[in-house]
């Protein structure tokens, strides 16, 4: 396995591809945190190429969006479920934004591409989000060219696309039904095979069935549609439709890098009762993985499952979840596990930057069944996710977290800030 200091090769994706790249390196995660300060962004104007033929300020609240879920200490944290999600929707509503102003070309030149990327970086630098945003990403300004894909205007994409449905597939996503019951999801995939001369079958769940000699067209197909959409419909619409498509993307794996736990392994074994050199092992290990970066609720059980599933592979058959009280939440950096739901990082002028906690509650870690590893369906009729909580948990359901700064690195602190749940009846 990769180390957890190196970036993967960067890559073209889609607003529901998402890969992160840089995942944080702590040197010695046994030592205490040193003490910490609030950390605001610093403003100022940039500086633009001047050969971006786009008026910038007529998506501002997109950018201003994309600048906080991206911000200076948090982005690579957060890359995986909010930072990237929301860059890859600004990349397509900007490219949506040039179709509007430039003789209705979805895609633009490389040159061009390349000086409004950087504009767009340096703008989102100039408010205070990471300027290594295209590395943790993996993105580069040839996501805005259209790549292989021979559809390229507004007249040929209308006339081999069925726009109606397209548009009536994606105007209004669901967040609740569209990961497992996805219309917008095949809509957009079908119409990128039609522009791309592609014409394969898709299963329910608008995944391609059979083969591609050459699977970039389709992909960078996928690009044109979404700067289509992003052209039609009004720019929070869309946000909002690629946010939900990012998180249906993104859900359905476990982020984490597993090294072989073969401490764990070891020590866990043969035990069948609690043992403290297991739970010791065990613990150490989980510690050590929670630092890598923040993931939802849903993600944490696909990371329990995949973590069991090495543990039973090498031997270990006893739940030592159960035995050792692991939880969900212990995935996760500081046991906050954010909400599957798309999230945004808020920001404060007295708090500074900061992010809601789902899930406080604590739900015990799913052991797995066997040491095969399957993919994790959270969408059948057989998966019940965890009750709502009872009077107890009511006390404290919901934890802000906000970012703080010490000199030489970025950490947390745990505000005691409480929420209630609405529960209808």
């Amino acid at each position: 396995m990769p180390e957890l200091a190196k970036p993967p090769s960067s890559g073209i994706f889609g607003p529901i591809e998402i890969s992160p790249a840089v995942i944080p390196h702590y040197p010695d995660p046994d030592e205490p945190f040193p003490p910490m300060y609030p950390t605001f962004p610093t403003r100022y104007e940039p500086v633009l190429t001047g050969q971006c033929p786009v008026n910038f300020s007529a998506m501002s609240s997109i950018i201003e969006k994309t600048a906080s879920d991206c911000s200076q200490p948090l982005a690579a944290l957060v890359g995986n479920v909010i930072c990237c999600p929301q860059f890859n929707s600004l990349m397509r509503i900007f490219q949506g934004l040039y179709s509007l102003n430039n003789s209705a070309k979805l895609v633009l030149q490389n040159s061009v591409a390349s000086d409004c990327f950087t504009d767009i970086i340096s703008i989102l630098a100039s408010r205070g989000a990471n300027s290594t945003i295209p590395t943790i990403c993996s993105v580069k300004s040839s996501n805005l060219t259209g790549g292989s894909c021979p559809v390229r205007d507004v007249d040929t994409f209308e006339k081999t696309v069925n726009t109606s449905r397209l548009l009536e597939a994606c105007t209004a996503v669901d967040p609740l039904k569209e990961c497992c019951r996805p219309i917008c999801q095949p809509a957009i995939m079908d119409a990128a095979l039609q522009i791309s001369g592609k014409q394969l079958m898709l299963d329910d769940n608008g995944n391609l069935v059979g083969e591609l000699n050459h699977i970039d067209t389709p992909s960078d197909c996928k690009g044109v549609v979404f700067a289509y959409l992003s052209r039609k419909l009004p720019s929070d619409v869309v946000n909002t439709a690629f946010r939900i498509l990012s998180a249906c993307k993104v859900n359905k794996v476990c982020p984490l890098d597993f090294k072989q736990p073969l401490e764990v392994i070891k020590a866990c074994r043969n035990v069948a009762a609690p043992s403290p050199s297991c739970c010791s092992s065990l613990n150490t290990y989980i510690a050590g993985i929670q630092k890598q970066m923040l993931i939802t609720n849903r993600q944490a059980i696909i990371c329990a499952t995949v973590f069991g599933s090495l543990l039973r592979k090498g031997g270990v058959m006893t739940n030592i979840y159960e035995l050792c009280d692991v939880d969900l939440k212990d995935f996760s950096i500081q046991g906050c596990l954010l909400r599957s739901l798309p999230a945004d990082v808020m920001f404060d002028n007295s708090t500074g930057f900061s992010f809601t906690c789902d899930l406080s509650d604590n739900i015990a870690a799913p052991w797995p069944l066997s040491s095969s590893m399957s993919s994790v369906s959270l969408c059948g009729p057989e998966m019940s996710l965890p009750a709502l909580p009872t009077s107890e948990t009511f006390k404290n359901p919901e934890q802000i977290f906000s970012i703080h700064e010490a000199p030489s690195q970025q950490l947390f602190y745990l505000q005691e800030v409480f929420f209630f749940y609405s529960v209808c009846p």
